[in-house]
């Protein structure tokens, strides 16, 4: 049996963020951050570690997450309300985001 991310669980994620119109502003893959114009020098790509459910990310994503299996690729649309907030001072409140997200590694809680 095929296990699934549950609350709690630590998974390790690829993603690539991007804006409805397909402009990328942030993912964990080297290769598309240099494509996209968006990469730095300093950050270490790879898989990022998130403990599903534990608010470790946004919302949107964080429910995404729930349900998926090791291998799995979706892609999300997550309003800002679900995302960083329909105001304030982040550069991506009111932004609605698309998330390809793929987990790598489950490790059951």
């Amino acid at each position: 049996m095929t296990e699934t991310v549950e609350k709690g669980d630590a998974v390790r994620v690829h993603y690539i963020g991007s804006f409805k119109g397909g402009k990328v502003f942030d993912t964990s893959y080297g290769e598309k951050a240099k494509k996209a114009g968006v990469y730095q020098r300093s950050r270490d790509y790879k898989p990022l570690p998130v403990v599903a459910g534990a608010g470790q990310v946004i919302k949107g994503f964080d429910e995404a997450l729930l349900g998926m299996k090791v291998n799995e690729e979706k892609e999300v649309e997550i309003p800002p309300e679900k995302g960083y907030g329909t105001s304030g001072r982040h550069p991506l409140a009111g932004k609605t985001l698309v998330f390809q997200i793929k987990v790598v590694e489950i490790k059951k809680k």
